[in-house]
């Protein structure tokens, strides 16, 4: 078998690539480096270009092709190289009529728990969001505590607003719903210690991304000055840079998304070195039902899973563009069965949902940002 074609295909705010074989076998992939798609398209076409003639079953050799070849790395090289390794996972599943899990080495789950991220202008409002949400199923919720998203600079006053939040949320749910806080890398390195010493008393599982990422130092300062749990890598790249956050002892979750950091094959050794050191994996999504299909097949094979978000809440897209429709429950996910990634894209389908930059959507424009903004 050989690869034949390799497509980019964009979709409402998302970048599929499409890899075809001269055995009429398909593959899909996807990468989500959202704010930059169109710069890795071309990464994909051309590292695609290096690949037409060549045996998709070697998934491992390819994945290293951009790296050992011409020694360069970075996200997008590393998004890129995710949506096409995933696809090949992919056509691998289907030439042997096996679903990826299996070629992992099988389920240690039947099904994966899910994340509920919940708002709300005020503690009652926060509150209220919570109660229903563990009335419809969830058993772990992430709380946003600050209003809406805003420029990083955080006061005392919405310190402590924040502080209020995630106590009501606490005492609506009461101690057997468990709850983590997203930051967002909003804080400073002091900002993060006073807030997480104020919520420790709320029994918190995870406190994700308290400061941007940037500085090694700095997050070594907020680990050792707090007892809640870090969540953090979702902008981590590759395995060298999840690893240095284990290896120092900063987090209990690592956050990879699978569609940046390399696609399955570099997942699945992410997941092994986090495994050796008794850390958890908490994938950061973003994906169309494409990737959130591939998380869900690592997400089963993995001892150290521990839950992702639940991405389905409003998004009638996600249940458009597939053949079948990916399953799901208030608290939980199910793992595709068919063969490969267990979904075919709907191309029918996606021609209704046009592109749109994330760079727009997000209203992203450097002349109404200030740096603050970011």
């Amino acid at each position: 078998m050989k690869i034949v074609r390799i497509e980019p295909i964009f979709v409402d705010r998302w970048l599929i690539v499409k890899i075809e074989t001269d055995e009429g076998i398909v593959g899909y992939g996807e990468s989500t480096l959202w704010a930059h798609l169109e710069t890795v398209e071309v990464a994909i076409r051309r590292l695609g270009s290096f690949l037409i003639g060549k045996d998709p079953f070697r998934i491992g050799h390819h994945s290293q092709l951009p790296f050992r070849r011409f020694h360069f790395r970075g996200g997008v090289l590393n998004s890129a190289m995710a949506a096409i390794d995933i696809a090949l996972w992919d056509i691998l599943g289907k030439s042997v009529n096996l679903p990826i899990y299996q070629l992992l080495g099988g389920k240690y789950r039947e099904k994966c728990r899910t994340f509920l991220t919940i708002g709300g202008s005020t503690p009652e409002e926060a509150a209220e969001e919570a109660s229903k949400a563990v009335k419809r199923g969830f058993t772990v919720l992430r709380i946003w505590p600050f209003g809406p998203e805003g420029p990083r600079i955080v006061s005392s006053l919405e310190i402590s607003q924040a502080v209020d939040r995630v106590q009501a949320v606490r005492e609506a749910v009461g101690d057997g719903i468990d709850l983590g806080v997203e930051i967002h890398r909003r804080f400073t390195p002091i900002q993060a210690v006073t807030f997480a010493r104020e919520i420790e008393r709320y029994r918190i599982l995870f406190m994700e991304d308290p400061i941007a990422p940037e500085s090694m130092e700095a997050m070594i300062y907020v680990a050792r000055k707090t007892s809640i749990p870090i969540a953090a890598g979702e902008r981590c790249f590759d395995l060298y840079g999840f690893k240095e956050l284990i290896d120092r002892g900063l987090v209990g979750l690592i956050r990879p998304d699978f569609t940046v950091a390399g696609g399955i094959t570099e997942g699945r050794k992410i997941a092994a070195i986090a495994e050796a050191s008794n850390v958890g994996v908490m994938p950061h999504l973003m994906s169309s039902p494409i990737g959130t299909a591939a998380f869900l097949h690592l997400d089963a094979s993995i001892p150290n899973y521990v839950f992702q978000e639940h991405m389905w809440e409003g998004q009638g897209i996600r249940r458009e563009i597939t053949k079948p429709a990916l399953k799901d429950e208030p608290g939980y996910a199910y793992i595709p069965e068919g063969p490969g990634l267990g979904i075919e894209l709907d191309e029918e389908a996606v021609a209704k949902h046009p592109y749109r930059s994330q760079g727009v959507l997000q209203g992203l424009y450097y002349e109404d940002c200030s740096l603050a903004d970011f």
